[in-house]
């Protein structure tokens, strides 16, 4: 596979969101390079403009002033804009983008845009599945990715905590996934949890 170093950008409120599309964005293109931005007024300030090829936004930053992404695009002539869609907004704004991923989407259609974008061969998205996860082990992922301690998991679903390790040492391998963040977002994408189970904190 041919290196490659696509510089992507992340305008993104929620750190595990982030966190998140961080790893499925490297794992698809080890070699490149993702900056996070608290605001487009951040970005506006990044001195190397012309080496951001993707510049990834969550809608809702600029739902109360849609013009402001006009204005900055203007400074990022190379840029291509992806709306990072977690919630529902008005066509009229996500029209203003280039492209759109859900937060649901799996880590190889992510790929695929990203890569559509960028016109680039070297982001790898693999189509096939990986190894399933057994009814246990999402039920261990359940609890993780709702915050609870390994011994709370094991007092929970009645197994040893040396049983929940081992599940999830099963959980990161099948998912390649390491990160808490990460495995919450493959939780998502694999519809094993909702973004509302989230939000409400399960």
């Amino acid at each position: 596979m041919a290196e490659c170093n696509i510089h992507i950008a992340i305008i993104e409120p929620s750190h595990m969101i982030y966190e998140g599309l961080s790893n499925i964005l490297l794992k698809g293109n080890p070699h490149g390079r993702i900056l996070r931005f608290e605001n487009l007024d951040e970005l506006k300030e990044y001195r190397d403009k012309n080496c951001l090829e993707v510049i990834i936004v969550n809608p809702a930053i600029i739902m109360g002033d849609p013009g402001t992404l006009g204005t900055v695009k203007k400074h990022f002539h190379k840029a291509q804009w992806v709306a990072l869609v977690a919630s529902v907004f008005s066509d009229t704004l996500l029209n203003l983008f280039d492209a759109r991923i859900q937060v649901t989407d799996t880590p190889a259609s992510i790929s695929r845009t990203i890569a559509r974008l960028t016109e680039e061969d070297c982001i790898c998205a693999d189509d096939s599945p990986g190894e399933e996860l057994s009814e246990r082990e999402k039920q261990v992922l359940i609890k993780l990715v709702h915050g609870l301690s390994n011994k709370e998991i094991a007092d929970k679903l009645h197994i040893s905590t040396h049983t929940v390790i081992s599940h999830r040492k099963n959980i990161s391998h099948k998912a390649g996934i390491k990160s808490l963040s990460g495995l919450t977002i493959y939780a998502i994408t694999q519809n094993i949890v909702s973004m509302n189970d989230i939000q409400s904190g399960g």
